[in-house]
C-alpha cells in the first residue's frame, strides 16, 4: 500500500507529509467507481417510475448507465493497474502472514472486480439493443414493466445483480486498502515495503 503520509529520516523521525501519487490515482478510481455506482443505486434507478413513458424511462437509464460505464472501466482500471504494479515490487518474504494475506485478497477482489464490471457492461450492452435506441418498456431502473420482453426483462434483473456484486467487492477492496494503510505505519518492515504497494 502506497501512502499519503509522512516520509521518516533514518532516525525514524517524520520528515513531512508526502504525496504518494500512485495511492491518489487507485484512491481516486475507487471513489469513482463506488460514488457512482452507489449513486445509480440509491437515486437513480428507483427514481425512474417519475418521468416520461416507460420507453422514454429506459432510453434514459441507459443513456445514463452507458455513458458512467466509460468511466466506471477507466476508474477500475487505473486502481487495479496502479495496484498490481506496486505490488509487483515486492515478494511475500517481506511482509508478515497477516499482510501477506491482505494483499492476496486485494488482489482476488480486483479480479473478481474487474470481472464483474465486464460482464455488467456486456449485459447493459445486451439490455440496450433490445429495442432502437433501448427504449424497451421499464417500471423502474430496476423492476421490469408487466409488457417487458422476457429476455430484456432477464436482462435487467442481471444486470442489477451484477451491480449489486459490483459495488460489495469495490467496498471490499476500500475497506482492505484501509487495513493496509493502517497496517503500514506499524513495523519499520512493513511500513518499508507498503511504499511500493498504492
Amino acid at each position: 500500500m502506497g501512502k499519503l503520509g509522512v516520509r521518516r529520516t533514518e532516525g525514524g523521525a517524520r520528515d513531512g507529509p508526502t504525496l504518494d501519487r500512485g495511492l491518489g490515482r487507485a484512491q481516486l478510481g475507487l471513489a469513482a467507481c463506488f460514488g457512482g455506482q452507489l449513486f445509480g443505486k440509491l437515486a437513480l434507478n428507483p427514481k425512474l417510475d417519475a418521468p416520461g413513458s416507460k420507453t422514454e424511462r429506459a432510453k434514459m437509464l441507459n443513456a445514463a448507465w452507458n455513458r458512467y460505464n466509460v468511466v466506471n472501466a477507466v476508474s477500475l482500471g487505473t486502481a487495479a493497474a496502479t495496484w498490481f504494479v506496486g505490488r509487483a515490487s515486492i515478494s511475500g518474504e517481506s511482509i508478515d502472514e497477516n499482510a501477506r494475506n491482505l494483499v492476496l485478497a486485494k488482489d482476488a477482489l480486483f479480479v473478481a472486480s474487474i470481472l464483474t464490471g465486464l460482464a455488467s457492461i456486456i449485459s447493459g450492452l445486451r439490455l440496450a439493443r433490445q429495442a432502437p435506441e433501448g427504449a424497451m418498456p421499464i417500471q423502474t431502473g430496476t423492476e421490469p414493466a408487466p409488457e417487458t420482453p422476457e429476455e430484456a426483462a432477464g436482462l435487467l434483473r442481471t444486470v442489477n445483480v451484477l451491480g449489486n456484486v459490483s459495488l460489495g467487492l469495490i467496498a471490499s477492496i476500500i475497506v482492505v486498502t484501509t487495513i493496509l494503510s493502517q497496517k503500514a505505519g506499524q513495523p519499520a518492515r512493513w511500513s518499508a515495503v507498503s511504499r511500493f504497494l498504492p
